[in-house]
């Protein structure tokens, strides 16, 4: 059979993949990016398009007719709040944002799914394409699981892919097991009483109880005997009072992110860091308060799915490479595997490439068509139809 996936389709995949980059949203605010995605699926025949799951999200979905698994592919709409440097002609139009994470790629991937899925339809079960709100805040995927109508495209396997520079270009890494750490941002407010800088004794400082918790929240992995590697405590932030040589400061303000190679360690372990933050408050006669934000769950992928992505790299003729640990960054695809078997895979993005988040990143054009074929071959393995 033709492959549809054409140097003229994936250049049109390729105009979309700029055109998207273009005008970033971020997590929270993608509605015109939702809108064009949602036109752009239309163009390829889905069975349904279920718009603004859980916010923004939307799921084109191609059903079989016949009983068999529902296998979902995700990818995420959101940019990121940097200021692109790149001088490419497609660079970002709006100030301060800018896909520089490559969700732009990751979406002109699935669209090239739709492509395929509309001339070959699955021969079995469904195949749904989640377009997801908010990943980098790690609020999306837990948003549109909560939406009800999430439970009629609920699915027995999930899958996902993120570009990963450092590794050379195409290349798949894929690991059964812990895959990507949970994260949580721990927010710690100090508040004391201010006084004349002349007088620090008629106030209550918190700036020995700061200088403590900067000290000992990255160390208590290793102080709790954590195993090397399973657990990391990052200090983010940190202020004293305010910008002013007359006053005795009266608050602080500690930020972390604490990370963990699973879920159960990683709320031991901020719980933890919080009881050490209010044991040392309370030592130095301070009120504290706490917040939390950017939960992340950790990803762990099925053994049965990773055995999916295996199989169709090894039938397309991908270049592998070893993934050892798991990935100390997050990513909210691990929320879905509360719901499904999931299998989250890194396709390499250059081993020179610029890294994530960087500011003159630009997702590798030439993964479209890669990252295309597989996810189409595993969606075959599962739903079967006759690959384009």
């Amino acid at each position: 059979m033709t492959d549809l996936l054409t140097p003229a389709a994936v250049a049109e995949l390729t105009v979309l993949r700029h055109d998207l980059h273009r005008r970033p949203e971020l997590s929270g605010e993608e509605g015109q990016t939702a809108a064009r995605i949602a036109a752009e699926l239309e163009r390829h025949g889905p069975d349904e398009i279920l718009k603004d799951l859980g916010t923004h999200g939307v799921a084109a979905v191609y059903d079989s007719g016949v009983a068999g698994p529902t296998v979902l592919f995700r990818c995420e709409l959101d940019g990121l709040p940097i200021t692109e440097i790149s001088r490419f002609a497609w660079r970002s139009e709006i100030d301060g944002k800018g896909h520089l994470c490559g969700h732009d790629g990751h979406m002109a991937i699935m669209c090239g799914l739709a492509v395929q899925l509309a001339a070959n339809r699955p021969a079995r079960g469904r195949v749904v394409l989640l377009f997801q709100p908010a990943e980098e805040t790690g609020a999306g995927a837990a948003d549109v699981i909560a939406d009800p109508r999430f439970e009629l495209i609920r699915p027995d396997y999930a899958f996902a892919l993120h570009n990963l520079p450092g590794l050379p270009l195409g290349s798949v890494g894929v690991r059964s097991g812990p895959f990507t750490f949970a994260s949580e941002g721990l927010a710690i407010r100090l508040t004391g009483r201010t006084s004349h800088a002349a007088q620090p004794e008629a106030g209550v400082s918190p700036a020995a109880v700061m200088a403590r918790l900067v000290e000992t929240l990255p160390a208590l992995p290793e102080t709790l005997g954590h195993t090397a590697g399973h657990s990391l405590v990052t200090l983010s932030h940190a202020r004293v009072g305010e910008a002013a040589f007359g006053i005795s400061p009266g608050e602080a303000d500690v930020w972390v992110t604490v990370r963990a190679i699973d879920d159960e360690l990683q709320a031991d372990l901020i719980n933890l860091a919080e009881g050490l933050a209010r044991r040392l408050a309370e030592a130095g006669g301070l009120g504290v308060e706490f917040s939390r934000h950017e939960n992340f769950a950790a990803g762990h992928n099925d053994a049965a799915a990773v055995a999916h992505i295996e199989s169709a790299a090894g039938l397309l003729g991908t270049a592998r490479v070893e993934v050892g640990d798991p990935f100390r960054w997050s990513e909210d695809f691990g929320r879905f595997g509360s719901v499904a078997k999931t299998g989250l895979f890194v396709l390499g993005s250059g081993e020179d490439h610029p890294r994530l988040h960087n500011p003159d990143f630009d997702f590798p054009d030439a993964l479209i068509p890669i990252g295309t074929r597989l996810f189409e071959q595993i969606a075959r393995d599962l739903c079967g139809g006759a690959r384009s």
